[in-house]
């Protein structure tokens, strides 16, 4: 179809669990979209959630990395309490 409503999609057969099933039905008809439209917000929500988590769980080993490089540049002097820089400054 040129410039009809299913360019750029393809069709894909999956096999999901019967209450899911249902729900999917009952949803579809309650709010008067397609399955499929269901199938891809779905399946957008999962990926965008993904991708929260994925960054998420980058920030936090960033995080591991910047406090183990603090440990091996600072050291706690025995008084004082302050941190004290090992090494030139570059």
């Amino acid at each position: 179809m040129n410039g009809g409503v299913y360019e750029n999609q393809e069709k894909m057969s999956i096999t999901i669990d019967a209450d899911i099933f249902k729900a999917v039905e009952k949803a579809a008809a309650s709010y008067n979209i397609a399955k499929s439209h269901l199938a891809q917000e779905a399946f957008r929500l999962w990926f965008k959630k993904r991708t929260e988590e994925l960054m998420a769980r980058g920030y936090v080993d960033m995080a591991s990395e910047d406090r183990e490089f603090i440990d091996t540049s600072y050291s706690l002097p025995s008084a004082g309490g302050m941190w004290l820089r090992q090494g030139p400054w570059p």
